[in-house]
């Protein structure tokens, strides 16, 4: 059985060429590169090469750009960098929908004293901007807002987000795991001070990320113990995923107008048809700003993981919007702070997709899926058959 992939916002598929970029550095050349050697030497041009492909994914300058492990520790970096400079400052400013790398982490510093403030969203999983603005405050340490949510694919306007918090001396930070090869973005045209980014997001391989840091902004390192990244984070350097990245990167940026081309008509595809095929459905987030690759639907009175179970069957990978796969019983956060209704609300499913996925993938999933809510509906003692007109946005 063939196995179609959507689950894209959870991990990709490292592309083939990444592999042939990374398998010299398993073997051949598995130098040091902080050796003085011409060996560990040579190893040690390949990852500036790579630091370049980075920044040019960003437009940015090469010593702005950190290697990490992911994108939870550049996001914990980069959050607890700055608290560290501000030590007489204790108020963070996020939202209720970010990522757990974020949002635990906020959870935990409130229980060491810090006062969190979690920006609300409306119906559309859009930032209240004036809500925003009246947020920061003289004691505000440092601003974490996602470029685009993981769930809905929803993109904020962390651009003029960060003017704002740049106007009132307070650091910016956002995390891009997400947005990273899928919009442009241009690090010389806005005011971030600090941005996160996984790999195994954009076609590298999981386990590394980078945190970049705006030259000029102040970084207290989160890991202490060696000379790596100009002492910014210490540690031996992850030589073949650092290269690997690097060409990610490369093919992300080659691949942008495709992603906003071919991608987007895909997930429109897929939407429009099942809209048109399922009563009582509807998609969840702004149906324009957000990312191109990204669909959240709900289905009514069915459960989310029950969907991805029998999609699973017909070899069909997405998400569930619920975090119930994961032990909690509790729905999605995000979509509770958006308000879906509590019989759209466990019933959501995320497809997201990649350049690897085709108009006959889709056209299988169009299939599939009506047959799939039907047969949960005829067991749902919530679902009424008279519910017959489609509540697609």
């Amino acid at each position: 059985m063939k196995t179609i992939y959507l689950d894209n916002n959870a991990t990709t598929m490292v592309a083939p060429e990444v592999i042939d970029e990374m398998l010299p550095y398993f073997s051949d050349l598995y130098g040091n590169p902080s050796s003085i050697h011409s060996f560990g030497g040579e190893v040690a041009k390949k990852i500036a090469e790579a630091r370049q492909k980075v920044a040019s994914l960003l437009n940015a300058d090469p010593d702005e750009i950190i290697f990490t492990s992911c994108g939870t520790e550049s996001d914990n970096a980069a959050i607890l960098s700055a608290l560290s400079l501000n030590p007489g400052k204790n108020h963070i400013v996020t939202s209720r929908v970010e990522h757990p790398a974020v949002k635990v982490l906020c959870e935990r510093l409130a229980t060491k004293g810090y006062r969190i403030t979690e920006l609300p969203v409306d119906s559309d999983g859009l930032i209240d901007i004036d809500a925003y603005r009246r947020s920061l405050t003289p004691d505000t340490a440092v601003v974490s807002i996602m470029w685009a949510n993981n769930e809905t694919g929803v993109i904020f306007p962390v651009e003029h987000m960060a003017y704002l918090a740049r106007e009132r001396g307070i650091l910016f930070h956002t995390d891009a795991v997400q947005a990273a090869g899928k919009i442009p973005i241009n690090m010389r045209n806005n005011q971030i001070d600090m941005l996160s980014i996984s790999g195994h997001k954009l076609h590298a391989p999981k386990g590394i990320g980078i945190l970049y840091i705006r030259r000029g902004t102040s970084f207290s390192p989160f890991l202490i113990g060696g000379h790596q990244e100009k002492g910014r984070r210490g540690g031996t350097e992850n030589v073949p995923s650092i290269i690997g990245l690097g060409k990610a990167c490369e093919l992300a940026y080659q691949n942008l107008e495709n992603e906003n081309g071919y991608i987007k008509s895909l997930r429109d595809r897929l939407e429009d048809g099942l809209i048109n095929k399922i009563p009582r459905c509807k998609v969840n987030g702004h149906r324009q700003k957000r990312l191109p690759n990204t669909s959240n639907m709900s289905f009514e009175s069915v459960e989310g993981e029950s969907i991805l179970l029998l999609l699973d069957q017909y070899g069909i990978c997405a998400s569930s919007g619920s975090a119930c796969t994961s032990g909690s019983i509790q729905p999605s956060h995000v979509l509770r702070a958006m308000g879906v209704p509590y019989t759209m609300i466990h019933g959501s499913v995320r497809f997201s997709l990649s350049k690897y996925n085709t108009e006959e993938e889709i056209d299988f999933v169009i299939d599939i899926m009506p047959k799939i809510i039907e047969r949960l509906r005829q067991m749902s003692p919530y679902w009424s058959h008279e519910q017959t007109a489609c509540t697609g946005v």
